[in-house]
């Protein structure tokens, strides 16, 4: 970006309508000010949207910048962040009255079912414990973590009837269990 006193000449050339001007501002201060809109609103699109309205806002109030006031810099770099600022406002979503909230509602679980669930889990563990280590693992490697049989099979190195069978009499077992 250019210093602050030929930034300064070049607003005042763009308060006299002086479009070669303005073409250079935008060609020095463009980037910057692309920089500052992204890291406001984290978003390209809307960064360049923010910058080109930026530009449009220092065009028409060039004449309004006082080199006594502050750095002109800093008065098309503040453009431009309130700019960026005021598009992330307006694209938050619109606050609603609470009385209007009735999806506030959490959708999980009521404590009743956690607790009937926590039941459950706690039940199906201890007649999983019931069965020897290797048919518990299986069980869970198969229905909790979703191996095939046949990658069970060759895990404990059994047969892939023989890993069925391990299943099912699991199951029966397993379903004896929770049932009494």
């Amino acid at each position: 970006m250019l210093d602050d006193a030929e930034i300064s000449e070049l607003l005042s050339r763009c308060a006299l309508g002086e479009r070669r001007a303005f073409a250079r501002l935008y060609e020095v201060a463009a980037p910057k000010l692309h920089g500052v809109g992204l890291r406001i609103l984290g978003n390209r699109g809307d960064a360049e949207e923010a910058v080109q309205e930026a530009f449009v806002k220092i065009w028409h109030s060039a004449g309004r910048y006082q080199a006594g006031r502050g750095s002109a810099g800093g008065w098309i770099v503040a453009i431009a962040r309130n700019t960026a600022i005021d598009r992330l406002r307006s694209r938050r979503a619109p606050t609603r009255d609470i009385a209007d909230m009735v999806d506030l509602a959490d959708p999980g679980p009521t404590p009743e079912a956690s607790a009937a669930t926590a039941d459950d889990r706690r039940r199906i563990d201890r007649c999983l414990g019931q069965l020897p280590p290797d048919r518990a693992l299986a069980v869970r490697a198969a229905y909790v973590e979703g191996h095939s049989y046949d990658e069970l099979a060759r895990h404990f190195e059994v047969p892939l009837n023989t890993m069925r069978t391990w299943l099912r009499r699991a199951l029966i077992a397993l379903r004896k269990c929770l049932e009494s």
